[in-house]
């Protein structure tokens, strides 16, 4: 079966969000939705949001469900907003509450926020099956990147986060906490796994050397054979070492902090202080 799949480019936080429809019954997954924010001025904005939910309502579509592949570190969440538009209830790996529970410290939160998967409303599994009108959605667990990074199968095309980038821009970080080259490496080889014309569609895409246009779509085929770090024949210790290499000299995202700390949220603010005002916090020499 195959989804009709909408792609939404902020070319900001260079982040695609998707919106996965079931063409038989109108019913769609909106997938890694971005909420537009100013680090100079901590303001935000719902334009990239409303341009989503703009084209849902032009084509009569009903959002089911709401779908982070993982706590993203370069964009802030959409996924509240959106929820407070629609009928759709919030979906991420379950493993979540790790990087919960590993932010809450880094960020000192204490007793008010509770690292037990609050406030997403689905707790996803690996091999769980979400229903999406005639069509289902499929959970792979595809850690590496972060402890609970998922990936979501509808049909014909996988949604893979941040743990795959276009062939010509290669792989996922490692180095944000929780994460591993090895468990990495295994999560692309189950990713490789489905059938050979899934179509593969990243969160994010940044022009490698030499290419002109953003682009966001791949295979399976065309990544297991032409990926620039795990393309067949490169053996675990193979990427694990350049994994580890490489991410030795890769900068910090420039929206991390304020980030996590909303999507660990699920893309609710921090609770506002008694002036009424919402904070984010800015912990020195903790990443």
């Amino acid at each position: 079966m195959k989804p009709d799949v909408r792609a939404f480019f902020d070319e900001d936080t260079n982040t695609v969000t998707y919106v996965a429809t079931d063409p038989a019954s109108k019913v769609c997954a909106i997938i890694d939705p971005v909420l537009d924010f100013d680090q100079a001025s901590g303001r935000t904005s719902t334009n990239s949001a409303d341009a989503v939910m703009a084209f849902v309502h032009d084509q009569g579509l009903e959002v089911a469900w709401i779908l982070e592949t993982h706590a993203h570190a370069d964009h802030l969440s959409a996924a509240s907003y959106l929820k407070s538009k629609t009928a759709a209830k919030i979906g991420t790996g379950k493993l979540i509450t790790h990087v919960q529970r590993t932010f809450k410290k880094i960020f000192n939160l204490g007793d008010q926020f509770a690292a037990n998967g609050d406030p997403f409303d689905c707790l996803l599994d690996d091999d769980d099956r979400l229903p999406l009108g005639t069509m289902e959605i499929r959970v792979m667990h595809t850690p590496g990147h972060t402890p609970a990074c998922v990936t979501f199968v509808v049909g014909d095309a996988a949604f893979v986060g941040d743990t795959l980038f276009m062939p010509d821009y290669g792989t996922a970080r490692v180095d944000f906490p929780g994460g591993d080259a090895v468990t990495l490496y295994r999560s692309i080889q189950r990713i490789f796994g489905l059938p050979a014309t899934t179509r593969l569609f990243m969160c994010h895409d940044y022009k490698a050397a030499g290419r002109d246009e953003y682009a966001w779509e791949s295979s399976v085929e065309e990544e297991s054979a032409t990926n620039i770090h795990i393309h067949r024949g490169i053996t675990e210790q193979e990427f694990v070492d350049f994994r580890y290499h490489r991410d030795a000299g890769l900068g910090m995202p420039k929206l991390i902090l304020p980030s996590i700390q909303v999507n660990i949220r699920a893309g609710e603010m921090p609770p506002a202080d008694d002036n009424g005002i919402v904070y984010l916090r800015l912990p020195v020499d903790a990443l």
